[in-house]
């Protein structure tokens, strides 16, 4: 499909990280739309979403403003519940048959950068849809790699539940290794050096989960479906009764490459709203640099609404210019 052309303006002054659109860069900003298709859930459960996209730059550091329509707030991923009989219970999608699920996830976006142009195709027809390989053993909805050795992509991977409430996009990346049950489960997909934080699933020990927030607050009762690292407790199950749901994960923000982009992310009246920023050069192999302002930098955008990998996705590639 035609490339669409992204323009970020050079703002004045920084816009405020806090999902808000008023920031005057943002009246200055050309808005792209996007529609984004072929996913699950969405509106009328037709698996397409439409989406907008806006870009800044101020000395060394860029910002984007993403926006997506979404009917539902989702985030009751994975919990554990107790049962009637007092036991606790993963809940997890009965038609999950591997890595698949769409009914207890989170919702989820994912921008992904075409690195020194060096996916063949992605800037000129495909944009991400190069790394996508459908059909394949793996995954139900296929593997994520790109086609040649020294062909890398830059992840940038919402994931509500995961660090998006913290304001924290997870920084990963994308090669050419092939899935392999043992080996490469992930196949091409793969994460950011990082040096600390990040988020860690809670395990049933004696049939109770081993942690629960320190508030003892069920999710579907005032609490949240995620547990702060530093909020974390030993389980007592005296606090619960059946019906009950608790959260089966741990975060905490991810320090070094892997924690280098900011965001702040909100659902409202049926739209997400992403506002984030990143340093034009880190420095990093894993990452995209936009180190000279006078080319373009491919990159294509996905939207998962409560689905772990059935994303509704730009058919045409995105192509970023910077204005002077």
């Amino acid at each position: 499909m035609k490339p669409v052309q992204v323009r970020a303006v050079k703002a004045t002054a920084a816009p405020t990280l806090d999902a808000d659109a008023s920031d005057p860069v943002w009246k200055q900003a050309p808005v792209t739309v996007i529609e984004a298709v072929k996913g699950v859930h969405f509106k009328d459960n037709a698996g397409n979403t439409n989406a907008t996209v806006q870009a800044a730059y101020l000395a060394d550091t860029l910002y984007m403003l993403i926006t997506w329509e979404d009917p539902t707030l989702s985030v009751r991923r994975f919990p554990f519940q107790k049962q009637a009989d007092g036991s606790w219970k993963k809940l997890v999608d009965p038609e999950d048959k591997g890595g698949d699920d769409n009914l207890y996830y989170e919702d989820k976006f994912a921008v992904i950068w075409n690195i020194g142009k060096s996916m063949f195709g992605f800037d000129e027809r495909f944009g991400c849809q190069v790394s996508c390989h459908a059909g394949e053993p793996g995954k139900p909805y296929g593997n994520k790699y790109t086609s040649e050795e020294g062909e890398i992509g830059d992840m940038w991977h919402m994931k509500y539940v995961r660090g998006g409430f913290l304001g924290q996009i997870d920084d990963q990346w994308l090669d050419h290794t092939r899935f392999d049950p043992q080996k490469a489960r992930e196949a091409g997909r793969k994460s950011d050096a990082n040096t600390g934080g990040g988020y860690q699933d809670v395990k049933l020990v004696d049939g109770k989960p081993e942690f629960m927030s320190k508030d003892a607050k069920a999710a579907n009762k005032g609490g949240t479906y995620w547990i702060r690292a530093e909020d974390k407790v030993p389980f007592d199950d005296s606090k619960f009764v059946a019906g009950d749901e608790v959260a089966s994960i741990v975060v905490a923000p991810f320090t070094g490459d892997r924690g280098d982009i900011k965001a702040a992310v909100v659902w409202k009246d049926g739209k997400w709203t992403a506002e984030l920023s990143r340093k034009l050069v880190t420095g990093s192999k894993t990452d995209v640099q936009f180190d000279d302002l006078g080319k373009t930098y491919g990159f294509g955008v996905a939207f998962f609404d409560n689905a772990q990998v059935r994303h509704a996705y730009s058919q045409a590639p995105l192509i970023l210019g910077f204005e002077k």
